[in-house]
């Protein structure tokens, strides 16, 4: 790092300090203008805070280095704008009409309390043990990798990166609230796609172009069945990525993502209006086609550099494992370090700050929303809407706690780390998707059938993840036996669909059996019985453009799988 870099990182953090101390002087007397901005945020806030909220130090060392080890596998999970678009199209219409501020008061309305409970306990529960402490893993290695450094003040540099990034993006989250995340997205979103950009061209220029790029990955083969990392559909018995358990397996853990987490939809909600919610989720849909291009496509820049560097019996591009396997999760960061010139390496490192901090406090400010909303407020519903406030900030600090203590046990996972991230979104998807899908498509869906499937699904995919401990502990020893061969060896996207499937069953045999809402409880809340003010204010929200855009966006989408067929 050159002294020029340190002065592009001082003039980013002068300018994130500007708009969080001008966020500081705006009012916020009450929890909704605390969790949800006032609910005046427009689309370009909207969608620059659903891209920047999603991605986060698991895209720069996870996805790219899912790209330099299996190549575009994991690309059905990130060009999923399409998925975007029914969060807007779908579901903003459900969720204004309720003006709820969580998703599980979203589920309380429709079904129970019960059902809110419990989505909130597995929500806050998944924000702790994944996305905080793997955005922070993650965080912690990135700035070892780039700023070179193993140690400071006899202290591994890890900790002091990892906590300091998680300290700083507490305190302006604690202190700004919604509005601290949604404005200084506006400034990070479009600094860490312009550094990404860089990366993208540079390393291109360096490995000799695109071509050179498909001809390494090309000749590099990922299963037995003749599929390359250039590949997105494989052969249907490929052990990790079967075309078929790959489409459906994204499919349910983006729906669950994009249309049902709080970690995103609070963006949505914070909207002035439908209208501006619905544009603010396309603005976000074309950001989210970018991710590809910009994480994973470098990860494969870094392998076809790595493999020619060895072709050409030079040092080798890539760091390698113990094992001998090159560190596939240290291709971004090294990209960064080898290729980019002085000053421009103090950009990207913005963009990676940017990128860390505000996954970080999107994440800090919805589970601090979950747990004052859905817990503390439901239990002292007579509590000041002041004190309210002061109940987010510290369960953001209790939030921060956990997530530094659970840090360590993360770090055992090592290389593992996007994996256990996959695997746990896997099985907590599609008992909440079922939960979510059957609520607004079926009338008939009673309290008690939504309750049961949100409750089956937490169940299942706990039993899951704890076979897959086991499993793994014992190995070969364990012997084969049906719950093995369930829970075990079935490959984990086919038993996420057939996992949505049992789940939907449950919510149908028990609403079956169990008494059907009435109409005044599924009032606007179900496809069906919206009223004639209701649909033509829903109607009133779009106009043609929204629509073109639209049918840009999928378009896009459905050439990508062409070329990557």
């Amino acid at each position: 790092m050159a002294t020029l870099d340190f002065v592009v990182i001082a003039i980013f953090a002068v300018a994130l300090i500007g708009i969080i101390v001008w966020v500081l002087n705006q009012k916020q007397e009450n929890s909704g203008d605390y969790f949800l901005g006032g609910r005046d945020a427009t689309w370009i806030a909207i969608g620059a805070s659903i891209f920047a909220s999603n991605i986060g130090s698991e895209h720069l060392i996870g996805l790219a280095g899912a790209g330099a080890s299996s190549g575009m596998a994991m690309a059905h999970w990130e060009i999923q704008g399409w998925m975007i678009l029914i969060l807007g199209w779908v579901f903003v219409p459900f969720y204004e009409r309720s003006m709820v501020l969580t998703m599980p008061e979203f589920l309380e309305r429709r079904y129970n309390k019960e059902s809110r409970t419990i989505l909130s306990v597995i929500s806050l529960v998944s924000y702790v043990l994944t996305k905080v402490a793997v955005t922070v893993y993650a965080g912690g290695l990135v700035f070892q990798q780039v700023f070179g450094i193993q140690e400071l003040w006899g202290i591994d540099f890890f900790w002091i990166a990892a906590i300091g990034l998680v300290v700083i993006t507490a305190l302006y989250t604690i202190f700004g609230g919604m509005r601290s995340v949604l404005y200084t997205s506006v400034l990070q979103t479009p600094i860490l796609l312009l550094g990404s950009l860089i990366i993208l061209v540079l390393g291109l220029k360096e490995v000799g172009g695109w071509d050179q790029v498909l001809a390494y990955c090309s000749a590099t083969p990922v299963n037995e069945y003749g599929d390359t990392m250039v590949n997105l559909i494989r052969n249907n018995n490929d052990p990790d990525f079967p075309w078929l358990g790959a489409l459906i397996g994204s499919s349910i853990i983006g729906f669950w993502y994009w249309c049902t987490d709080q970690f995103i939809v609070q963006r949505v909600l914070s909207g002035k209006n439908e209208k501006e919610a619905r544009r603010g989720t396309i603005f976000g849909a074309y950001l989210k086609l970018l991710p590809v291009f910009l994480f994973l496509i470098p990860g494969m820049i870094a392998f076809a550099l790595h493999q020619k560097s060895l072709a050409e019996g030079s040092e080798a591009f890539l760091p390698f494992l113990a094992n001998g396997v090159h560190n596939a999760d240290a291709a971004f960061p090294t990209l960064v370090a080898k290729l980019l010139p002085a000053g421009v390496k103090g950009l990207v490192v913005c963009g990676i700050l940017a990128a860390l901090m505000s996954s970080l406090a999107s994440l800090f400010n919805s589970s601090a929303m979950l747990f004052t909303i859905d817990f503390y407020k439901k239990y002292k519903p007579e509590t000041p809407e002041k004190q309210l406030v002061v109940i987010g900030q510290i369960a953001t600090v209790v939030i921060v706690i956990l997530g530094i203590l659970w840090i360590p046990i993360m770090r055992s996972v090592g290389d593992v780390l996007y994996t256990y991230l996959q695997d746990v979104q896997s099985v907590l998807a599609p008992g909440i998707a079922a939960a979510f899908l059957m609520g607004i498509c079926w009338k008939r869906t009673s309290a008690k059938g939504g309750m049961w499937g949100l409750l089956s699904g937490f169940i299942i995919g706990m039993t899951r993840l704890g076979a897959k401990v086991y499993y793994t502990t014992v190995g070969i020893d364990a012997g084969d036996s049906l719950f093995k061969s369930l829970f075990f060896d079935m490959n984990w996207l086919f038993f996420c669909g057939w996992m949505l499937l049992f789940c939907i069953l449950v919510v149908v045999l028990v609403s079956y059996a169990t008494e059907a809402p009435s109409a005044e409880k599924i009032q606007g809340l179900v496809f069906g019985t919206a009223t004639a003010e209701q649909k033509a204010a829903t109607r009133a929200s779009w106009n043609k453009w929204d629509i073109i855009h639209s049918l840009i966006i999928l378009g896009i989408t459905v050439a990508f799988y062409i070329y990557f067929w």
